[in-house]
């Protein structure tokens, strides 16, 4: 199965960008719409990945610092290719945006997956929505973008 990815506008995409979150993150992971769905979706940059048939099937967005956060992949669509190819795009696009650096607050079992493309632990672990998480910073020149997966 192919997939296609584009950077899409919140003001137009939105719908197909929240049925694919709240999938993931409200309904999987319970975590409340009002914490999922945040002020910076509006001025965020996001992706979306289609199969081939068009259907939305994995998100993920980039806030104006570097950060990278909502990543939402359909249960059925959870592999290296997907990932790989979402996050080489997010950063491909940070540095588009003059981004330096890209960081990502991950779940506590992928660190050392993130460490391994080149990020590194930034602070203490903490709890966001309920889940510990790392914030994990990479300088763009860093970023290696070998095959890994992701849980969320």
């Amino acid at each position: 199965m192919g997939y296609h990815i584009d950077k899409v506008e919140w003001s137009i995409d939105r719908e197909r960008l929240q049925q694919i979150r709240e999938r993931v993150f409200v309904y999987e992971l319970h975590i409340p719409k009002h914490i999922e769905f945040d002020n910076l979706d509006i001025i965020a940059h996001h992706v979306l990945v289609t199969d081939d048939s068009k259907c939305p099937v994995a998100t993920g967005r980039l806030c104006n610092d570097g950060l990278i956060g909502r990543i939402a992949v359909l249960p059925q669509h959870r592999n290296r290719s997907v990932y790989k190819s979402l996050l080489t795009y997010i950063v491909k696009l940070a540095q588009q945006q003059g981004c330096e650096s890209i960081s990502i607050n991950c779940i506590l079992n992928e660190v050392e997956r993130f460490k391994r493309n080149g990020f590194s632990a930034q602070g203490q672990v903490f709890m966001e929505a309920g889940i510990p998480r790392q914030r994990m910073h990479c300088p763009i020149t860093q970023f290696d973008d070998r095959p890994f997966t992701l849980v969320h």
